[in-house]
């Protein structure tokens, strides 16, 4: 019995749509190198076989091996300034030239520096903080280091989010499509709903009235130990972006249970929502942070794990201990992160564009009946259809024209383009989409 693609996210690649697009757009020579990719990679949901391959990827766009330009609002989340960034490719350049290595047991300017310059611009006084090659291991930490500090085991995570894929993230995580068919998960994981006001479990009817995070406090309530609440700040699978007071109830509700409050902005940290960290939005501090995805300059592995000043108590054993957990050269592409988003002033070009982008969606879609609705952060935009068919179909037209996205959850076309994304490209991309929207399903 062949198994049904998972729609929960947008690259589903054993769809009808995907094979008609590569019979159309794949030549020969890109067939053949899609083949022996296959060939040779295990093959798995939203991964392997590919839809194409590429030569290049510069500032905004992905060039393909027959040639054609991808303007990329996708990025897995990475490229908050572009690919192949001057600043970022020269700190390597000059790293890679004197320090491509640092064994765990000796320490480099560049991982310092770094270190520094995160925890100083954290909302948290006094953080510290961990380094690990990706999100989902900085994830494993966070995890481990609320074992230590609180003496309990159980968690509450939300349903639909995404921490990694690894078993002890999937554990957290709640998309069936990492956990289904993977047995006995961590002990203690325990789910809640999500901040979804358009489809709140708890009748709030589009606009939300805090119940889910009532709902938090019953949870902790009657488990009685929970060790940590385990949130992704601004959902970026859908774009859905808590107000402001669900973070200031659910500081006190953990204060007042004893749980520890972790937030994963693995993908929408450095400015994606118009602030270095998208929790300042709301004016509270959390126990961790962790961040990743970008931290890298859309080339390195590199993630971090922030805690508040406290918790500071893994002396006696490993919270993580891997081996480019102070790779100089990601940590170099770091800190050319950190330079490029001040000295181009890009929080607040995301704020302002952001909200740009939303007012022209909002207005090139008001007449439309397939859109349930347009929202955002910064440049975090989602649009929200009423049919996941059409969302398919509108990813694939858009592709044909040049331009990539993700679709998340089933039927939200999320755009994520970098920051320093040039604003003709923006208007042209939004105008594809909104073309691709007025044909209907389709095809």
């Amino acid at each position: 019995m062949k198994a049904e693609p998972d729609r929960s996210e947008g690259d589903i690649n054993l769809g009808d749509r995907r094979t008609a697009w590569q019979a159309q757009h794949i030549d020969p020579a890109t067939r053949a190198l899609l083949d022996e990719d296959a060939r040779w990679f295990l093959h798995q949901s939203m991964s392997t076989p590919c839809l194409n391959a590429l030569d290049a990827a510069q500032g905004a766009w992905l060039t393909d091996t027959a040639g054609r330009r991808i303007l990329d609002f996708h990025g897995n989340s990475l490229h908050q300034i572009g690919y192949g960034h001057p600043a970022v490719l020269a700190a390597m350049r000059e790293t890679l030239d004197t320090l491509p290595f640092c064994p765990r047991r000796y320490t480099n300017r560049p991982a310092v520096e770094l270190a520094r310059r995160l925890c100083q611009a954290a909302p948290m006084p006094g953080a510290r903080l961990l380094l690990a090659p990706g999100g989902t291991a900085a994830m494993g930490m966070a995890l481990k280091l609320a074992r230590l500090a609180t003496g309990r085991f159980k968690t509450v995570s939300m349903w639909d989010a995404f921490h990694g894929a690894s078993l002890d993230a999937i554990s957290i995580g709640g998309e069936a499509v990492f956990r289904r068919g993977m047995g006995p998960l961590l002990p203690g994981s325990e789910h809640v709903p999500p901040c979804d006001p358009g489809a709140c479990v708890f009748g709030c009817a589009g606009r939300c009235a805090l119940r889910c995070v009532d709902y938090i406090d019953y949870v902790l309530k009657k488990e009685g130990d929970v060790a940590a609440v385990i949130v992704e700040t601004v959902r970026c699978t859908d774009v859905q972006v808590p107000p402001l007071d669900y973070y200031r109830r659910l500081r006190q509700i953990c204060d007042r249970h004893g749980a520890l409050l972790i937030l994963d902005e693995i993908p929408i940290a450095l400015g994606r929502t118009g602030h270095l960290f998208a929790i300042e939005r709301y004016g509270i501090e959390p126990d961790m942070i962790v961040i990743g995805k970008g931290l890298g300059g859309g080339s390195m592995p590199l993630a971090a794990l922030i805690a508040r000043e406290g918790l500071n108590l893994g002396q006696h054993i490993s919270l993580g201990h891997y081996t480019h957990e102070k790779n100089p050269l990601a940590c170099a592409a770091a800190l050319a992160v950190l330079d490029v988003i001040e000295q181009e002033d890009l929080l607040a070009r995301s704020r302002r564009l952001g909200q740009e982008v939303l007012n022209r969606l909002r207005s090139l879609t008001a007449d439309l009946p397939a859109v349930k609705e347009v929202r955002g952060a910064g440049l975090l935009i989602g649009i929200e259809l009423h049919d996941a068919d059409l969302a398919e179909a509108v990813l694939y037209r858009c592709l044909s024209a040049g331009l990539s996205f993700k679709v998340g959850q089933g039927q939200v076309l999320v755009l994520a383009p970098p920051l320093n994304v040039e604003e003709a490209d923006v208007w042209w991309a939004l105008e594809c989409i909104a073309q691709a929207l007025q044909e209907g399903p389709g095809a």
